[in-house]
């Protein structure tokens, strides 16, 4: 197993909550490893992070066998007093920004 990723220097636009969502959104099997790979996090914080989403009423999980399979709850408004729209909202804008980007980026 990888240990843990390699550290992002600077700032970013989006939050980890974010992304972990998103991951979740386009694959609801994805495993927490391979979320922790794609978001480049240690798997232990993705695992706070779903607590975090689930405890707010993001999302949900379910076990299949060995296996979670995970609901977004998309008409949950966003938490900021300052972020208009819901998680769908969100998860569109990402949708839409990861169809206009480059093959293999």
């Amino acid at each position: 197993m990888g240990g843990v990723p390699e550290a992002h220097s600077g700032w970013t636009f989006l939050t980890n909550h974010a992304r972990v969502l998103a991951a979740i959104a386009e694959n609801s099997t994805v495993r927490i490893r391979d979320i922790a790979a794609h978001c480049r996090l240690t798997e232990r914080s993705v695992q706070n992070i779903i607590s975090d989403l689930e405890q707010g009423g993001y999302l949900t999980h379910t076990r299949e066998g060995r296996s979670n399979v995970y609901r977004v709850a998309p008409h949950t408004p966003l938490r900021h007093p300052a972020d208009k729209g819901t998680v769908a909202d969100l998860l569109s804008v990402l949708a839409q920004h990861d169809s206009m980007r480059p093959q293999g980026e």
